[in-house]
């Protein structure tokens, strides 16, 4: 995970303009009482080329936002009856402006608005569990036919192993291709690996962080409540000394809070009957549905069932599990940047052309770990 110091914290993500990395440092967080397992060590990606570097969208303003969303035929409801089409945009921030304009916009516009901007977060997310997925079965299909791993594949089941909790650094270490826990390994990796609908991830990030709004989301990125201790992340207005030192995890994009949420669901003992309840979907091949898995999270909060009963009631009454069969539109990733106002996004835009030709947005993008 990534932990950004208040002071580098942004009203609203600079995100081409600030060198954000030298704010940034690894750090584990929990969520509730439970902890999330490690950050993702990713592969060091082919550099980018500047010609390739994805398009930066910048919007100034709540009406530049609405009109956006407009042109792109991504304002309210999908009338066509089919499942959700959802165009290739990650926002890169959230800050005090949307605070603001959330409480002078009516609160069915201020749904929509974090329903289409959270969204893709979690399709990409879930394209990444995919892909991931399909490696782990495609190992365990070629060792149950009696062939080895190769490097690379050995490589990232380790690596799998300490993220997920399947194992420590010390046992992933001494992990060989020939080694009979193989199977074993690889059958728990596939069981734990596998994607969160997305209506559940949509109705708790609209809970626990209140459409976008609170002070964590705007100070640190943060929309699942998770925890982190050692004085570390954005300390509560109330501490609960009984629970220890601990504060909110902050994060330097918003998809990292929403890789985060998905490691915690797939690793932390405390979710084991949403993965068990998940699994048995799959099993007997039904849909892996939000409302289905909420019931596996009565220990994500201190307020058990209650939680659970009120999440599925934010669910039910956004119609976000109409969002599980969602998917992307034929395009490539584009990022979203919003600003205040009309003279700082067009300010923004000059800016983001400069560090386009000079390679900058390249790295940064890399450097998100989107792959």
């Amino acid at each position: 995970m990534h932990r950004i110091e208040s002071s580098c914290r942004l009203a609203v993500v600079l995100l081409f303009s600030m060198a954000l990395s030298a704010c940034s440092q690894d750090n584990s967080s929990e969520s509730k009482d439970q902890a999330t397992a490690p950050a993702v060590s990713e592969e060091t990606p082919a550099p980018m080329s500047v010609a390739d570097s994805p398009e930066v969208i910048v919007l100034g303003g709540i009406d530049d936002v609405e009109a956006w969303l407009k042109a792109e035929n991504w304002w309210g409801e999908d009338a066509d009856g089919g499942p959700v089409s959802a165009p290739h945009i990650l926002i890169t921030g959230i800050g005090p402006q949307w605070q603001e304009n959330a409480q002078k916009i009516p609160v069915s516009d201020k749904k929509q608005a974090f329903y289409r901007f959270m969204l893709p977060l979690v399709l990409h997310a879930n394209e990444m569990v995919e892909t991931r997925r399909e490696a782990l079965l495609r190992a365990r299909n070629d060792v149950q036919a009696g062939g080895s791993l190769s490097a690379e594949e050995l490589e990232q089941i380790k690596k799998a192993m300490v993220l997920l909790r399947v194992g420590n650094e010390e046992e992933a270490g001494a992990l060989t291709a020939d080694s009979a826990e193989i199977p074993r390994i690889l059958d728990d990796l596939i069981y734990r690996f596998d994607v969160i609908p997305p209506g559940l991830a949509l109705g708790q990030s609209a809970y626990e962080s209140g459409w976008g709004t609170s002070r964590f989301a705007v100070q640190g990125n943060s929309l699942f409540g998770q925890w982190t201790f050692g004085g570390d992340g954005i300390a509560p207005e109330q501490q609960r000394k009984h629970l220890g030192d601990y504060g909110i995890a902050a994060f330097e994009w918003p998809f990292d809070s929403v890789r985060g949420y998905f490691i915690n669901l797939m690793s932390h003992p405390a979710y084991e009957e949403l993965r068990k309840i998940r699994a048995e979907l799959r099993a007997a091949g039904k849909p892996i549905s939000s409302l289905a898995l909420a019931d596996g999270l009565a220990r994500y909060s201190e307020r058990g069932q209650e939680y659970v009963d009120d999440l599925k009631g934010i669910i039910r009454v956004n119609n976000f599990d109409k969002a599980d069969d969602a998917v992307f539109r034929d395009e490539p990733v584009r990022f979203i940047v919003m600003r205040a106002t009309s003279e700082e996004a067009e300010e923004t835009r000059r800016k983001i052309e400069e560090m386009r030709a000079n390679g900058q947005i390249a790295e940064i993008v890399e450097r998100m770990r989107l792959e």
